[in-house]
């Protein structure tokens, strides 16, 4: 089976976290001519690894996936930047004659993928406040340099003491995880790929099956030393709980117990609502989208499903 230029046919398998997403992708690699990029906004990320669900460096060896560890934790990733680099995978994956097969959890990185980039968002008035208030602290200068280390293109555009700019682009950089810059390029939709999209959602099963499944999870990272992961990380000294990477699902309730705002239960509790939250949050993206396979992400066989419905999509 080959990808021509006509069809250049792509996998989608998107679902909420605890639901399957990565072993059933490891699977599917087993078993058809794909290569796997990772959509998720965590695992960009060095360092973070036990706490992103992060497959281990022994499944990274023996299935590359792109789009793992190709940051610092004191980056900003952006949207504009996902699909830059998906992109590229992609047309690089089509090259050697295999099929792309995209594969996470973060749907605004799925949706600048297929539709690429929406208009910059509006005004926030609390972190206008907060920016105010720093800039009374750490100076103007500060908050360019900051803009500089995340969005150069847009900062070297402005004045360094043009505050209402760095305010804006800062502004934007916050509320949308994109850049002032990414929202300049023209980007157009994902019009020369066949897109198959598969998601795993709670379709027969209760969803307190999948509850059930962040609670295990969450305990499961903290038995194989997730604590442990964010107190590295704390010790760095160049990372806080206003960059994007520390503030991710159980990494920001962590942080916030090594600084003894609550006992480790307050912490297990929050980060597991967070995650349900998080839950919540992607089924609804899922079940706004058109055009999806949706398979029960319980179902006994489900693997052997998906496989077969791809293995009829891409024939």
């Amino acid at each position: 089976m080959k990808n021509s230029s006509k069809t250049k046919k792509v996998i989608f398998i998107s679902g909420p976290t605890a639901s399957g997403k990565t072993d059933l992708a490891l699977y599917l690699n087993q078993n058809l001519p794909i290569d796997l990029i990772s959509v998720d906004s965590s695992l960009v990320y060095k360092g973070l690894d036990i706490g992103s669900g992060k497959p281990s460096s022994a499944i990274l060896k023996q299935v590359p996936h792109y789009l793992i560890d190709i940051l610092e934790p004191n980056e900003i990733f952006s949207a504009g930047a996902f699909r830059t680099l998906a992109l590229e995978k992609m047309h690089h994956i089509l090259d050697q004659d295999r099929v792309p097969c995209l594969v996470g959890g973060s749907m605004m990185y799925f949706k600048s993928l297929l539709d690429g980039l929406n208009d910059a968002p509006g005004r926030d008035e609390v972190f206008r406040k907060n920016l105010v208030r720093r800039a009374q602290l750490e100076g103007v200068l500060a908050l360019y340099q900051e803009l500089l280390n995340i969005d150069a293109i847009s900062g070297y555009k402005i004045h360094p003491n043009d505050y209402k700019r760095i305010e804006r682009a800062l502004e934007i950089i916050y509320l949308s995880g994109k850049t002032k810059s990414d929202f300049i390029q023209v980007q157009t939709k994902l019009q020369d790929f066949e897109v198959i999209h598969v998601a795993l959602m709670p379709l027969f099963t209760a969803r307190e099956v999948l509850h059930k499944n962040i609670c295990l999870r969450f305990d499961k990272m903290l038995a194989q030393g997730f604590i442990q992961e964010v107190e590295s990380l704390k010790l760095r000294g160049d990372l806080s709980l206003d960059l994007p990477s520390m503030r991710s699902v159980g990494y920001q309730q962590v942080w916030r117990y090594l600084d003894g705002e609550y006992d480790k239960e307050v912490m297990r509790e929050k980060a597991i609502v967070a995650t349900r939250q998080l839950a919540k949050h992607q089924l609804t993206w899922l079940r706004r989208w058109p055009n999806i396979a949706a398979f029960d992400f319980a179902l006994p066989d489900l693997h052997q499903a998906v496989l077969i419905y791809l293995q009829a999509m891409l024939a």
